[in-house]
């Protein structure tokens, strides 16, 4: 799959809050760096990750726009609660290696009534 492709498939996955299915589209020595958080190394930590947000919170994603540059997908996306966003995604031989996304935390929190850490 293109990176584009990748994404396209990471947004479905995240959508229908399997956390397993989505943990699959990375390399088991992924990293995923939300900025207002500490990266998440490794497939399974990242699964972990995914089921305990799916567990805090009903999120979806809403592409607007998917972006790719060779090895790099950039998507903006924004959800149904009026949270936008980034995320850049490196993909390589079809799993992400490497994802760092953009959002404010904060707004998050309060819009979906959850203590601000």
């Amino acid at each position: 799959m293109s990176p584009k492709e990748v994404v396209e498939e990471w947004v479905k996955r995240f959508n229908a809050g399997d956390a397993d299915a989505l943990a699959t589209l990375y390399h088991d020595d992924a990293i995923n760096h939300q900025v207002t958080q500490d990266p998440i190394e490794g497939r399974q930590a990242i699964c972990a990750m995914f089921v305990r947000e799916f567990a805090q919170a009903k999120m979806v994603c809403i592409i607007e726009a998917i972006h790719e540059a060779d090895n790099v997908a950039i998507l903006e996306w924004r959800d149904p609660l009026g949270l936008r966003g980034c995320g850049f995604f490196t993909v390589h031989d079809g799993r992400i290696a490497f994802q760092r996304g953009y959002s404010d935390k904060l707004s998050f929190m309060r819009l979906h009534n959850l203590p601000i850490e």
